[in-house]
Parts: structure tokens; C-alpha cells; sequence
């Protein structure tokens, strides 16, 4: 009744006729339900309505069926029509039902004014007719008769109809529907089996105040480019593959991008990353083949599009990325507590505006950051702001206003150092559907240029400026939907075109939100498609050991640049929801840079034999790099001092520089103290003590006799001999002694035989009695013998030992050893 109340004229307007609609179905109300309380038959042909009365009482879908028939609108023209215009709309119907549809009518249906935003969006989630909500035909309207339609069967329309009979009695956006009316064998009656809605915006007179439109216009394309380089001067860049050549190339989707934004009025937002990789391939690139790198045959494609995007973008905005795009979000959420990630995200960024400049020769805004699908929480805008960027492109549903308009974008965020460009939501995700079919580009056209008209009627005295941020790499579909949209609003009746750096300056409604949502309101589905932390592991080891790299390089940058480049190609936000593609491109990047810098290492040795005093070790070190290395320094380390010296010490350093694809013997002195073997370990250091390679180990067999040596040998065998004199001359001496005893012994028995047979027997008894007595510890002579020795004489000299036998030494007794 809001809407009949606002309508003027005397016209048979929509609104009207949904008025008489609505007091017929009141006023019949009574009689039907004395009808429903008399008997009734049970068959379904007995109770069926009547052709006239089938619209009012049929409330529910599956009452009527209305899903048995596709009703696709395939064009409408003009998409906003002004007086004087004729509305055409064109489709196809197509029976999905199992029974044949007969006596059928293509019909157009206008319905009231739309009073707010949220209205659209309601009647663009209804699916199947429902007489209380959709409107009647157009009273002497256009129809297109289809007698028969089979089960899986389509047929073609077209309905033509001037605006003048629309009844659109004032501005604002209308409901228009096609719906087809028909019977099956199993329900006999006309009714309402298939419809489609879609909107009409009508202002045929410019509003006082217009909206401020900003569309924003995405030039980014997912990473191609490898770390590698060729081994020419002019370094030549080698690509992971030649995939990007499909989109530069006519009717391509990037190509696409460039013909269509050329002739629109927009804000071109570009990745730096990719101008860099068309330039690579403009001037000479290679491509991955297996093990091979073969040239790049697209080289004039390149050159042809870089051309064609100059020449669009000079005089117009543009916003330029950091480079190659990197994802704020799982920066923020997973990178900044791993070491170093945030800091190429600053190079990204101080290298954005020097790529767009050199390429394109236009001078960019570069302090603008785009999260993915404007989502923000208090991490994201803390790191989105810490490489420089001032301005956060946020969008509405993350940043949301409890308001009943639509607020300008621009606002201070947090606390207030920080401009937030809130995009429209709805408007930024017009178009991320299936934009091939043209049924789905139309519906989405004309929903769009329906809220936009909506905005502008929402507060229509005052001026608001409103952002549009669609989806990065629109497909070739969604970009030629786009472009018809952003056409349709060309005759600037109630909004007209901005550009992104003047909607960051607008002046903000001070209703509107400058809170910063929670982390726990951030996206689950956008959460699950973030890099996870190990993912920023791997970067911080290719960063160190590339750190490790340069120093030694004669020229750095020629490895630097490239692998700086791919570093932050590996953060980019086009690895959303490619996570195998994204750690295969990390693990060739780190592959490539194992390989460099084990092209500088040591040269196995086999084990050496020092065969002197003193020697010179030789320790290769080879570099199979296209240039030279410097600033590396060859410690080599004795693990046995005391036997083997290098340099005088333990261990020794020497400086080391190799030429390109040469090969440096270093040599140390090496003096040896013991005969033996001594494990020794060659090591390459950077100047600041860093390990460089894996250490090498060989060892030295010392076996040159030294003086010292030669003294303590000889003195040993001195000694030995020596000994051997001494044990001779004792043996010799004890010899002639005995010798002598057993001669004397023989004499005094011959003496003894002659003159002493009467007293010896007497003087033997008393020594058989007491040999004690004989001072001697030696057994006595034999039974039946008489004493060798004698009586003991004062005037016999002492002998050096104590009084001996020939015999051979008893046991306790040695000789000195």
C-alpha cells in the first residue's frame, strides 16, 4: 500500500493494478472459504480453479508448478531506459518437466517501485512464482504464443514494449519479470509454470546530486616468472612456463582487460610484477623445457600489449600494488612472527612505483593497500601500513554501517592515521558469477545498475562518493559484463565517474564505521586459504642462505635482483587456493640457489704422506659460476697439533678469489713433530665467519724421522748397547773364576791323595757334621769326596761376588735389564 500511495498520474500503472490485484484477492477471500468448507470431490479436475481465478488463489510455488518451465532473459535493451524508449527483452524457455506444455504464453510483468536496497536483494533471491509478491502482466502487453512446448524442448522469445506503456510513473528501480503461463495433461488449467526477475532503472531526468562513482580496474595475473637466469650478459630471465602468453593474446583475458578499459571510465589498479614479466618477455625471455631452457617465441605479443596498455592508462589514475601482489592477510596472520618476512613487503612496495614508472611511463599512487576481498582486522591493517601504505581498500561487509544509506567510502580507520576506502560489497561482487551464459551477464547488468540507482535515490539531496573493488582477475566474461554495466551508467543520470585518489580525499559521513573488526570476524573461508607458517620458513631459508651468497659475489646484484624478485613473487595473493603450486614454485626457487652456491666449493682430496720435515698442503677450490667470488677465506685445521702444524698453528686462514668458471689452489705450510696420522678439515668462511659449503676432511700420514727422533733412538740403542758389554764382561769374568777354583780344586786333591789319607778321614767326619761352619750357602761336596776349595786362607783376596759355583745361577737371581 506504501508504494500505490506514492504513485502519480492517471495511468493503469503497475502499482495500481497490483492494488486492484490485492482488493480482489481481500474481497474474494470470503467467498473461497465458504467454498472450501462445502463438500468437495477429491479429483484433481472437479476442484480445479478456474483460468481466470488460478492467479489469486495460487500463493505457493509448488501449488503452481512454477519451476516446470527455464525462463532465461537473454538481452534486455535499453538497460536504462528513459522516455520514448522501447524495452526489448529477449530469452529462451525450456520445459524441464516430463509432460509437454500446452496452449503457452511468454508474458512481461512490470511491478511496483523498489523503495530500498534491500528489496532487490530480496526479490533477487526468490526462485519460483508466487502471486503475492510478483506482479501481474502488462495490461495490453506484448506476448509471445508457444502452442506446444515438449518435455526437454526450448523455444525462443522476444518481447518489445514502449516505456510509455510500462506505467513507470516516476524514478526509481522497477521489478520486471517474464514468466510463462501454460497447462500440462495432468493439470489442464492455465497457471504460472516458469518465471524470471530482473530490474529495470529508470531515471530519465539527471538527479540533483549525483553519486561519485570510483570503479576499480585490476591488471594482475599470478606469478611466471622463475629465479633463474640465463648465463648471457643481459642475464635473460627464465619462466616457470609460457601460460601468460593465452591471456595477452587477442580476445585473452588480460587482453581483454586492456581493450575494455581503455574506453571506460576507471581506476586501473596494477601489479607491478606483471608489467615487469611482459617487459621480461618484450625483451627476450626463455621457458623451462624439462631440463632445458628453450627461447620464448612471443616476444612481439608482449610488445603489442605493453603498447596497447600505455597509451590506455596515460592521463588516467593509476594505483600500483606492491610488487607481484603480496597477501597482507597470511603476512599478517602467519608471517610476521617468523623473521624478516615483513621486510620484503617494504622492497615490494619501494619497487612498485619504479617498475609501473619504467614500463609504463606514467607516475603511480603507491600508497594504497588492497587486502584480499577488502576483508581487514586490526593485524592486517598493522602490517598493510607498515611498508608505507596510508590508504587500506577495505569493503563493506567487513567494515560494516549500521545505517539505512549508503555512506561515502572514505574514512578514518582505528585511529586515525590510517584511510579506509570502504567498497560497496554488493557492487564490488556483482559480477563474480557465471558471466558466460547470457542470462547470468543480463541479470547481473541490470542488478547492478539497479543498486547503483538505488544509492543515489537512498538520499538523494546529498552527494556520496561510493567504490567499487570487484573480484582481481575477472575472467574474460565478468570483464565484458563489467565494461556493459559501467557503459550502461554512461549517460551519468544519477551518478558519475571518480577515481580512486579522489575518493580517499572525500570527505567521510561521520555516522559511518571507523572500527576496526576483530580478528574473529575475519572470513573463516579466506583464513583457510592463507600461507601457513611454514611456507614463510621456507622464504626466511632462501633469504639467509641468499644473504650467505652475496657477500662472495664479485657482482651481487646479478643474483639479488632475480632471486629478490621471486621471493616476493612467492608471497602473492594468486596462491590462494593453489597451495601445491605455490610450494612447488618455493622448492624450485631454493633448488636453484643450492645449485649457485654449490658451484663454489673445495675439491676432494685424497689422503696425503708427509715425507719430510716440513711440506706445502695444496686445498683446490673450484667456482663453476659465470662470475668471480670474492670475500671468502679457506681455514684449514690440524686436529692434532702436537704432531701436525699448519702455518706454524693449529689452524690456518687464507684469503680466497676465484675467477669465473676457474678453479684457486691454496696452499699451506705444513710441519709435522711425530710420525703418524693427523685427520685435517678444509673449510670455506665468508669474511664475517660464516660457514660457506659443507667442510671437506682428508688426512695426513706423517713419516719423516726428525733429530729428536734420531736422538731418542740413538740414545736408546746406546744404552742397549751398553747393557751387552756390561752382561759380556760379567759372564767373562765369572767364567776365568771358575776356572780357576776348579784348578786349584784339582791340585789340592792330587796334594791330599799322597799325605793325608789318616787325618782326612777325621777332618772329613767333622765336616760331614757341620757344613754350616764352611761359610758358604752352597750344597757340600758329594758323599765319598773330599772339600775342592780347602781350608780358608786370611791372606786370599775378597772376591767381587759372593763365593760361587760353577753351576748356572739359581733361579731369584737376574742379570741387570
Amino acid at each position: 500500500m506504501a508504494e500505490a500511495a506514492d504513485i502519480k498520474g492517471t495511468g493503469p500503472s503497475p502499482a495500481r493494478r497490483w492494488l486492484r490485484r490485492t482488493l480482489t484477492v481481500a474481497v474474494g477471500a470470503p467467498l473461497l472459504t465458504g467454498l472450501l468448507q462445502a463438500p468437495v470431490v477429491t479429483s484433481p479436475a472437479v476442484a480445479a480453479p478456474s483460468a481466470t481465478a488460478a492467479p489469486s488463489v495460487t500463493t505457493a510455488e509448488d501449488a503452481t508448478g512454477s519451476k516446470t518451465v527455464d525462463v532465461s532473459i537473454d538481452t534486455l535493451t535499453p538497460n536504462t531506459p528513459v522516455e520514448g524508449d522501447t524495452v526489448t527483452v529477449t530469452g529462451t524457455v525450456t520445459n524441464r518437466g516430463k509432460k509437454a506444455v500446452t496452449d503457452a504464453s511468454v508474458e512481461l510483468r512490470v511491478g511496483p517501485r523498489m523503495d530500498s536496497r534491500s528489496e532487490i536483494e530480496q526479490a533477487t533471491k526468490r526462485t519460483g512464482y508466487r502471486d503475492d509478491s510478483d506482479p501481474s502482466p502488462v495490461q495490453d502487453g506484448p506476448t509471445a504464443k508457444i502452442p506446444k512446448l515438449g518435455a526437454g524442448l526450448s523455444s525462443d522469445f522476444s518481447l518489445s514494449v514502449p516505456v510509455a506503456d510500462l506505467g513507470l510513473d516516476e524514478a526509481g528501480v522497477y521489478q520486471l519479470g517474464v514468466s510463462l503461463t501454460g497447462q500440462t495433461s495432468d493439470r489442464p488449467y492455465p497457471r504460472v509454470l516458469g518465471i524470471e526477475r530482473t530490474f529495470l532503472p529508470y531515471q530519465p531526468e539527471p538527479t540533483e546530486k549525483k553519486t561519485q562513482l570510483t570503479y576499480l580496474w585490476p591488471l594482475i595475473a599470478s606469478a611466471h616468472v622463475s629465479a633463474e637466469t640465463a648465463t648471457d650478459d643481459q642475464r635473460t630471465p627464465v619462466f616457470e612456463d609460457d601460460a601468460l602468453v593465452a591471456e595477452l593474446r587477442p580476445g585473452g583475458r588480460l587482453d581483454q582487460m586492456v581493450s575494455l578499459g581503455k574506453n571506460l571510465p576507471v581506476t586501473w589498479v596494477i601489479d607491478p610484477d606483471l608489467l615487469a614479466t611482459v617487459d621480461a618477455m618484450a625483451n627476450g625471455y626463455r621457458v623451462k623445457d624439462g631440463s632445458l631452457h628453450v627461447p620464448g617465441a612471443n616476444k612481439e605479443l608482449a610488445e603489442r600489449w605493453l603498447d596497447e596498455l600505455e597509451k590506455a592508462v596515460q592521463g588516467r589514475k593509476v594505483v600500483a600494488l606492491p610488487f607481484a601482489d603480496p597477501d597482507l592477510a597470511s603476512l599478517a596472520h602467519h608471517g610476521k612472527d617468523v623473521p624478516g618476512s615483513l621486510g620484503h613487503l617494504q622492497s615490494a612496495t619501494a619497487l612498485a612505483g619504479v617498475t609501473v614508472e619504467t614500463v609504463l611511463h606514467v607516475q603511480p599512487s603507491t600508497d594504497f593497500a588492497w587486502p584480499v576481498d577488502g576483508a581487514v582486522d586490526p593485524s592486517i591493517v598493522s602490517v598493510a601500513t607498515s611498508a608505507g601504505a596510508d590508504k587500506v581498500i577495505a569493503r563493506s561487509d567487513s567494515v560494516r554501517d549500521d545505517l539505512s544509506y549508503t555512506p561515502t567510502a572514505a574514512r578514518p580507520l582505528g585511529n586515525g592515521s590510517t584511510t579506509a576506502v570502504v567498497s560497496d560489497a554488493l557492487l564490488s561482487t556483482a559480477f563474480e558469477g557465471d558471466m558466460v551464459r547470457a542470462e547470468g551477464s543480463t541479470l547481473a547488468v541490470q542488478k547492478f545498475l539497479s543498486q547503483s540507482l538505488a544509492i543515489t535515490l537512498e538520499q538523494p539531496e546529498k552527494q556520496r562518493s561510493v567504490v567499487v573493488a570487484p573480484q582481481r582477475m575477472p575472467t574474460v566474461a565478468q570483464a565484458q559484463t563489467m565494461a556493459t554495466a559501467l557503459r550502461g551508467l554512461s549517460g551519468r543520470r544519477w551518478s558519475q565517474p571518480s577515481d580512486l585518489v579522489t575518493a580517499a580525499t572525500a570527505e567521510p559521513d561521520p555516522n559511518a564505521s571507523t572500527a576496526v573488526p576483530s580478528g574473529s570476524r575475519y572470513p573463516k573461508k579466506l583464513r583457510d586459504q592463507e600461507l601457513q607458517v611454514q611456507a614463510f620458513r621456507d622464504m626466511k631459508t632462501t633469504r639467509d642462505e641468499l644473504n650467505d651468497f652475496k657477500v662472495v659475489l664479485t657482482f651481487p646484484d646479478r643474483v639479488v635482483t632475480p632471486f629478490g624478485n621471486a621471493i616476493n613473487r612467492e608471497t602473492s595473493t594468486s596462491w590462494r587456493g593453489r597451495t601445491r603450486a605455490a610450494a612447488i614454485y618455493r622448492g624450485n626457487v631454493q633448488d636453484y640457489l643450492q645449485r649457485l652456491t654449490k658451484g663454489i666449493q673445495l675439491v676432494d682430496k685424497s689422503d696425503l704422506t708427509l715425507s719430510g720435515r716440513s711440506a706445502t698442503i695444496p686445498v683446490t677450490v673450484q667456482n663453476k659460476l659465470v662470475q668471480g667470488v670474492d670475500h671468502l677465506v679457506l681455514r684449514l685445521v690440524s686436529n692434532n697439533g702436537n704432531r701436525l702444524k699448519i702455518n706454524g698453528e693449529r689452524a690456518a686462514e687464507l684469503p680466497v678469489k676465484v675467477g669465473a668458471g676457474h678453479s684457486q689452489s691454496v696452499k699451506f705450510d705444513a710441519t709435522a713433530a711425530v710420525n703418524g696420522q693427523v685427520p685435517v678439515t678444509a673449510q670455506l668462511y665468508t669474511e664475517d665467519g660464516t660457514p660457506y659449503g659443507k667442510p671437506m676432511s682428508f688426512t695426513v700420514k706423517v713419516s719423516e724421522i726428525t733429530p729428536t727422533v734420531m736422538l731418542v733412538i740413538a740414545g736408546g740403542v746406546l744404552l742397549l748397547v751398553l747393557a751387552g758389554v756390561r752382561m759380556y764382561t760379567q759372564r767373562k769374568r765369572l767364567a776365568a773364576q771358575a776356572a780357576e777354583a776348579e784348578a786349584e780344586a784339582e791340585a789340592t786333591e792330587t796334594e791330599a791323595t799322597g799325605s793325608g789319607e789318616e787325618s782326612g778321614s777325621a777332618e772329613g767326619a767333622e765336616k760331614a757334621e757341620k757344613p754350616e761352619e764352611a761359610g758358604s750357602a752352597e750344597p757340600g761336596p758329594e758323599p765319598g769326596k773330599g772339600d775342592a776349595d780347602g781350608p780358608e786362607q786370611p791372606s786370599d783376596p775378597t772376591p767381587d761376588t759372593g763365593p760361587e759355583s760353577g753351576d748356572p745361577s739359581a733361579t731369584g737371581e737376574k742379570v741387570d735389564r
